[in-house]
């Protein structure tokens, strides 16, 4: 007698819409709905499942993993992965999935709500009318219609927020480095670099994620860029703003009013912008919709049924989309891919075009998506926490980047090469690895330069004019600083003309010293790297 076999068992462990459950079971899946337990009810419980559905008050732990000896897949209902140990979840093989975009239309709802809130000073108005003070001549609003919008961030939830600002009748100015002047066009928008936009909107709102190159994106300096009496919204992330900067600006006058959704902490129980006249706040409110919690519950559901019942992976954020025969030899192609992408995604990260991602000899006979996935997710790993193999190509197609693949059947001076060319306003640049016969990532080209680097863990990149002392004076000021140099990798177009330097280093490089790098002579471009 043949054996049916058993369906998967997952286990919902937070408050979720109840059609989650439903479609757990129309596809295939046992789904038991157990919430509310303590951490050590759920260790006791979990070792019978396969898959695990949370929202944001489950906190998957290390203990929690180890308990877990059936776990394939954890599914969280919404964007947010903080509360899983993800790690942890990939060294068990454990695959963890989140819903990225389930809550873009109502976050972009939000602040479109903020904009009116600070055009017309609804929470003030409100406030004051209730306590009897009934003052009709103590606020004069503005108009939205015709006002500028300078919109920073262009993806998902920004492209939404452009389309609602328009049929309001506003201009609208973008700024991301990702946005192309064809998906510009296709958006009805004006494609504009950071300083551009400052100057123009007379609302600014805020939807690109919390990165090294986004943190305190409107800082002091930029904040007093902006056109005087500007409103600004953030229902993005904490930590795009310099709260303090703009806390003065608005006792200024320099920015009329501002409206934040998020905190640099939160929960954000003291700010100095509590109580600032044309402050408004609210409590991370974005994706708190009936709405976009239904759409977040369901899409969580069909992509762990899918994967626990055919193996499909969407919106994996520690799995590539691989085969079990493709995964063993695309693995050290897929690191090298991604390093590679970071690497151009630091240092040619504005105003991107197009990508280009070519392969030779051994690498041109392999499965090339999953290297491109890859290189994707390296480059976009710079502008989004949620990035990965899978979903990266999304991301760059959504941002109308021209992404291109070319295999080359021809020999070359390496016996595997991958490179990766993007196009920018300044012309395209172009960077190319190998790997080494241990199967070790290794860059032998950078913008045309040959030089043999690993790439890993902290670095620093100057371009410089090649003369006598230049190395000497670099490791001076770095070693008066207490930063110890790991290892140095040096290549030049010409004696005496432009060179590369790639110091490996022990440690972080502190602004200051960045700065202090660039002003030595014979510097023309200096960056921090960082490889994890």
């Amino acid at each position: 007698m043949t054996k049916t076999p058993q369906k998967p068992r997952v286990l919902i462990s937070d408050k979720m819409d109840p059609n989650a459950a439903r479609i757990f079971t129309e596809m295939g899946c046992d789904v038991d709905v157990i919430t509310g337990e303590t951490p050590e009810q759920l260790a006791a419980r979990i070792g019978e499942y396969d898959g695990l559905a949370i929202r944001s008050s489950t906190k998957v732990t290390k203990d929690i993993l180890a308990a877990a000896k059936n776990l394939k897949v954890i599914g969280r209902a919404g964007i947010g992965v903080d509360n899983v140990d993800i790690p942890a979840a990939s060294a068990q093989g454990v695959v963890v999935m989140n819903t990225p975009f389930g809550n873009s239309i109502t976050t972009a709802e939000h602040a479109i709500a903020m904009i009116f809130a600070l055009a017309r000073q609804i929470p003030e108005a409100n406030a004051q009318t209730q306590a009897g003070l009934w003052p009709k001549n103590g606020f004069m609003g503005v108009e939205v219609t015709g006002k500028t919008l300078g919109l920073i961030g262009a993806g998902n939830i920004g492209s939404i927020v452009a389309t609602r600002a328009l049929g309001l009748k506003m201009k609208v100015v973008a700024y991301d480095p990702f946005l192309t002047p064809e998906r510009a066009i296709e958006m009805g928008v004006e494609k504009a670099d950071l300083d551009t936009l400052l100057a123009k909107a007379d609302f600014i709102t805020l939807h690109t994620p919390l990165t090294a190159e986004t943190r305190n994106i409107l800082s002091r300096e930029n904040i007093a860029k902006t056109k005087k009496g500007v409103r600004i919204v953030n229902c993005a992330r904490g930590g795009l703003i310099d709260e303090a900067a703009l806390k003065d600006a608005l006792d200024s006058g320099q920015v009329a009013g501002a409206a934040l959704d998020v905190f640099e902490t939160e929960p954000a129980k003291e700010s100095p912008l509590f109580g600032t006249p044309n402050f408004i706040c609210t409590p991370h409110l974005g994706a708190s919709t009936t709405e976009a919690q239904v759409n977040v519950a369901l899409q969580v559901a069909e992509q762990m049924a899918e994967y626990l019942t055919t193996g499909g992976v969407t919106n994996a954020l520690n799995m590539p989309s691989l085969s079990a025969e493709e995964a063993p030899k695309l693995k050290p192609y897929m690191a090298l891919a991604e390093k590679l992408g970071k690497l151009v995604g630091q240092l040619a990260h504005d105003n991107l075009t197009k990508i280009a991602i070519e392969v030779e000899g051994a690498a041109a006979q392999l499965n090339q998506k999953p290297i491109t996935a890859a290189v994707l997710a390296g480059l976009m790993s710079q502008y989004s926490q949620s990035v990965n193999m899978v979903n990266a190509p999304f991301l760059a197609k959504e941002r109308g980047l021209d992404v291109r693949e070319v295999r080359h059947d021809r020999e070359g001076e390496y016996r595997t090469l991958v490179r990766v060319t993007v196009g920018t306003a300044a012309g395209d640049r172009s960077v190319a690895g190998t790997l080494f016969g241990n199967g070790q990532p290794r860059l032998v080209e950078i913008f045309g330069i040959g030089i043999e680097a690993d790439l890993d863990g902290d670095m620093l990149y100057i371009v410089n004019t090649d003369a006598p002392g230049f190395i000497g004076r670099i490791g001076t000021l770095l070693g008066q600083n207490g930063t110890n140099i790991g290892t140095f990798h040096l290549g030049r177009r010409t004696a005496g003309g432009e060179a590369v330097l790639l110091l490996s280093l022990d440690s972080p490089v502190a602004p200051e010293v960045l700065k202090q790098a660039a002003e030595i002579e014979g510097v023309r471009t200096v960056k921090a790297l960082k490889f994890v």
